[in-house]
């Protein structure tokens, strides 16, 4: 069962964590934790999955947005009102490969900045980043499908920043990100953005 005693709110959000066995469908377990976030009656939750696949909400919950993720024996989920998010987990694994993934899948200015860290810094410093770029293309609804490439964030201050970023994302100062730490050996960001205000 998904542990709602690990729990916090992060900004707009309501994040909740706990354990998952591999092989199980991560929905199943969001399912009972939403039905009680949202107030709603079991065989009411409106949770649909679009084209894409990304989950969505219709009314009576069309101001609110989910998102979840899964790692080793983890799962994360998020929700917000009246904002875009997207939920990234990560087990923290030796990452041996991760210079010549950050070549493939990156910006070469943030390769170029992984390379320049610390030997004992760069696989950290590429897992927060994994976890940002998954975080806010989540959010955006076509997930890494979209393109790592298509946003760049540079090191400011020892953590990510969002600096450019494909149109269909917005600008980059619409975006919010949080990075923590939920438990020993994972690390989790969150992304969100406000919903756009009908005319």
């Amino acid at each position: 069962m998904f542990s709602l005693s690990d729990e916090r709110a992060i900004g707009p959000l309501r994040c909740a964590w706990g354990p998952y066995r591999h092989g199980t469908p991560a929905e199943a377990l969001v399912r009972p934790w939403l039905v009680e976030a949202l107030g709603l009656p079991a065989d009411a939750l409106p949770l649909r999955r679009d084209v894409h696949g990304r989950p969505r909400f219709d009314p009576p919950a069309a101001d609110a947005d989910v998102s979840w993720s899964h790692s080793g024996e983890r799962l994360l989920v998020a929700l917000g009102h009246g904002v875009q998010v997207g939920a990234d987990l990560e087990l923290l694994r030796p990452r041996p490969r991760a210079l010549a993934l950050a070549e493939r899948f990156f910006v070469r200015a943030e390769t170029q900045a992984l390379a320049a860290l610390p030997a004992a810094a760069q696989e950290a410093a590429f897992v927060r980043l994994w976890c940002a770029k998954e975080a806010v293309l989540k959010a955006h609804g076509r997930g890494l499908a979209f393109g790592l490439h298509r946003l760049e964030f540079a090191l400011r201050g020892g953590d990510w920043a969002l600096v450019a970023c494909d149109p269909e994302l917005g600008a980059p100062p619409d975006w919010t990100l949080h990075a923590f730490t939920p438990m020993p050996g994972y690390l989790a960001s969150l992304a969100w953005r406000k919903l756009p205000q009908p005319p």
